[in-house]
């Protein structure tokens, strides 16, 4: 398949076991950020507030991400089990996926951008 142009298309040609928690993160950021835009960037869905990006996703056969995230202050404890290299969180699917915290990440990191 070709490089995807949209986030239906991403997450359609995602390892099946990645596709609904992609969904339900996307659920969560247009839950928190009803203003947020979507595109394809860096070839993987991208969440945008005015046109610039705030946060990132990406399905896996093992793991789901977002990106990117450094210091969330109020939430670096929480997040903490989840970094994976400098300024990745990765939800393992073999375990539940904490939707609630992606979704208050997501929220502070379109704070972030509003700022």
């Amino acid at each position: 398949m070709s490089d995807p142009t949209t986030v239906d298309e991403y997450i359609a040609a995602a390892p099946e076991r990645a596709r609904a928690p992609l969904e339900e993160i996307r659920r969560r950021v247009h839950q928190v950020v009803p203003e947020a835009g979507e595109k394809i960037s860096y070839r993987i869905p991208t969440f945008t507030l005015g046109g610039k990006y705030f946060a990132y996703m990406a399905g896996f056969d093992n793991h789901v991400s977002i990106y990117p995230v450094t210091s969330l202050p109020g939430l670096d404890d929480e997040i903490s089990p989840y970094r994976s290299g400098k300024g990745t969180l990765r939800f393992p699917l073999d375990q539940p996926i904490p939707y609630d915290l992606i979704g208050r990440a997501v929220a502070a990191l379109s704070e972030r951008r509003r700022r």
